[in-house]
């Protein structure tokens, strides 16, 4: 739980001090975007691994 308060924060705080608030959605957009495929990511590997995927 400390972890996810840790970057939580984190976030809040890389988008405090962006000056327009276009540049401050786009680049909210792009870190949400970014951490949705990154779980795709990680879901298609661990299913992978899961069936028994040969990595050759």
């Amino acid at each position: 739980m400390k972890t996810v308060l840790l970057l939580k924060e984190i976030y809040r705080d890389g988008f405090r001090n962006i000056g327009s608030l276009i540049v401050k959605r786009y680049f909210k957009f792009f870190a949400w975007f970014s951490f949705i495929m990154f779980a795709i990511v990680l879901y298609a590997f661990i299913f992978r691994v899961s069936t028994g995927f040969a990595f050759d």
